[in-house]
């Protein structure tokens, strides 16, 4: 199928090397050939495009032999089309503008006509064959009768059709028939075999007979031989167990000095660790006195020190506690009564806690009252 796209009005097609496309232009031809490629206008462009490849077109259809036995034949043609303008005026290839698509079905009218005119010389072949010369040499009348046939009809040549080859593939008969006629030769193997199965059981019983005789006489030697085995095998116990019996005293021995030299390395090892671990502990309880002893001057020295530094301390708190308390009487002897009452009440009054109301009574008020005009006539 050509390939074609549209561009601004315009058409391109682009064929394959096996299509032959023929484009006519208002009725004159402008392109003809295989592999081509063109811009066009689709309202005034016809186009058609053959293939030119080799096409293969397979067929099967039934016959009947002049015994009234109907066959199937399955052939395959192949054919090309080798003149494609030929091929054009006779069938419609013609394609789409737009989408390049055959508007008809050129390759199915080609089949049907390659199947009709194949099956029709098939036919005239197999009518005058009986069933077994066909199915002798059916394939190769067939073949060459439909070759023939396909090669002399002369619509295939005006329609621009060239015929490349023609197989025939099989020619079977109806299964019924086709069973019926297996059965004498199968009866005839079936017979073959049963004659080679009998000659076959002949031979397997004498040789079964030859075998039972070789199997005899092999037991018979099996049982002087395992004689001979049964005495070999007390000999070589009775050798084997003084073999033991000696092995086990040398390893008897052996263990005993073994065990006795490691009891040995295991005291002295045991004795040099006692002594290792007294000496150890020796050198740490020297350690831990001499480190003891160290701890206990260093704390006594650090209390020593401590009780010195409060004292001194101490002393130097009294003495500014001292100071402070002079300075502050020295401050407060040159101040009047009433400015002391003042300072002591405010400090009073920091002092005190919260209060949410005060109640004064007028006694209390009277004589403050007094004493507050006194003050301002002094």
């Amino acid at each position: 199928m050509a390939d074609i796209t549209r561009r601004l009005g315009w058409r391109h097609l682009r064929g394959a090397p096996t299509a032959h496309v023929r484009h006519h232009r208002s009725g004159k031809l402008a392109h003809d050939g295989p592999g081509l490629s063109f811009w066009f206008r689709s309202l005034s462009a016809a186009l058609s495009e053959v293939p030119v490849d080799d096409r293969e077109l397979a067929m099967t259809f039934h016959a009947r032999t002049v015994d009234f036995q109907d066959v199937t034949v399955q052939a395959t043609v192949t054919y090309r089309v080798s003149d494609p303008a030929v091929a054009a005026a006779r069938l419609d290839f013609s394609i789409d503008p737009d989408t390049g698509i055959w508007r008809g079905a050129p390759l199915e009218q080609l089949g049907t006509l390659l199947t009709e005119t194949a099956q029709q010389h098939a036919l005239d072949v197999l009518a005058r064959t009986s069933l077994s010369s066909a199915l002798v040499d059916g394939v190769t009348a067939v073949r060459e009768r439909v070759a023939a046939g396909l090669a002399a009809e002369p619509r295939l040549p005006a329609t621009g059709i060239e015929i490349v080859a023609v197989r025939v593939v099989a020619l079977r008969p109806e299964p019924e028939v086709e069973r019926a006629l297996r059965t004498p030769a199968r009866e005839q193997i079936q017979q073959e075999a049963d004659r080679a199965t009998y000659e076959r059981r002949a031979v397997a019983v004498e040789r079964e007979r030859t075998i039972a005789e070789n199997e005899l006489a092999s037991q018979i030697e099996l049982a002087r031989r395992e004689e001979q085995l049964v005495e070999q095998r007390g000999t070589n116990s009775r050798r084997e167990a003084e073999e033991n019996a000696a092995a086990d005293k040398v390893r008897a021995e052996a263990e005993a000095t073994r065990s006795v030299r490691l009891a040995e390395a295991e005291a002295t090892r045991s004795v040099k660790l006692a002594e290792a671990e007294a000496e150890r502990q020796v050198r740490l309880a020297d350690a831990e006195a001499r480190r003891t002893e160290r701890l206990s001057q260093a704390e006594a020295a650090r209390t020593v020190r401590l009780a010195r530094a409060e004292a001194e301390a101490a002393r130097e708190v009294g003495e500014a506690r001292a100071q402070a308390q002079a300075a502050w009487l020295r401050v407060h002897g040159d101040v009047e009564v009433a400015t002391l009452h003042a300072l002591t009440g405010t400090r009073l009054a920091e002092n005190l806690p919260h209060i949410d109301s005060v109640t004064i009574s007028p006694d209390v008020l009277t004589g403050l009252l007094s004493r507050l005009g006194a003050g301002e006539r002094e």
